[in-house]
């Protein structure tokens, strides 16, 4: 766990902080092992980190909110400086109301860096008191996405390598099948 600082110099403000907390924001529909890599590697640089479930309602996740927190609290349940929580609406006032200073984002690609670059500065101006954290995502994780993970297993392939095991679990169980007995083996449930 970090050590609070005080008197450091953010931007071109001094800046006293007691509680370092950051949050990192994300749909986690579901967690990968890329954002729980990010989680892990961030909590070491922070005394909180707060991982944030976002409730978009132009998007419809194969998890409900609540099924994704469950499923990151499951993941995380061995950082203890890490907490889950959620939120709707803009992102910096979330991060205000958790008296954060700091929003984490994971990058894979330069595409990703142009998008969060573009959103962090946006939320810059918005809150000019909050920084916003990049960190490049584990090589073994670039290609990595939520969205690839829920093609796999639809098809009944395997994301073992892909999400903790819990996650699969939880995987197999939305899509309706059962334990796989060998890799791309798909097995469904007779109803």
């Amino acid at each position: 766990m970090g050590r609070p600082l005080s008197g450091t110099r953010v931007g071109s403000r001094l800046q006293e902080v007691g509680l370092r907390r950051a949050i990192y924001p994300g749909s986690f529909d579901p967690p990968t092992n890329g954002h729980l890599d990010i989680i892990r590697r961030a909590a070491c640089l922070v005394d909180e980190l707060v991982v944030a479930v976002v409730q978009n309602p132009a998007k419809s996740p194969l998890f409900t909110l609540l099924e994704r927190q469950e499923i990151l609290q499951e993941c995380v349940a061995d950082l203890g400086n890490v907490r889950v929580g959620s939120f709707a609406g803009l992102l910096v006032d979330y991060v205000r109301a958790q008296q954060a200073q700091i929003i984490v984002k994971g990058l894979r690609a330069v595409s990703d860096f142009e998008f969060e670059f573009q959103m962090a500065l946006l939320n810059r101006n918005l809150a000019p008191e909050v920084d916003t954290l990049f960190l490049m995502t584990a090589v073994s994780h670039a290609f990595l996405s939520s969205s690839s993970v829920k093609e796999i297993a639809s098809l009944g392939g395997s994301v073992s390598d892909l999400v903790p095991p819990y996650v699969e679990g939880r995987l197999r169980e939305k899509f309706g099948f059962l334990p796989v007995p060998g890799r791309g083996q798909r097995v469904e449930r007779d109803s």
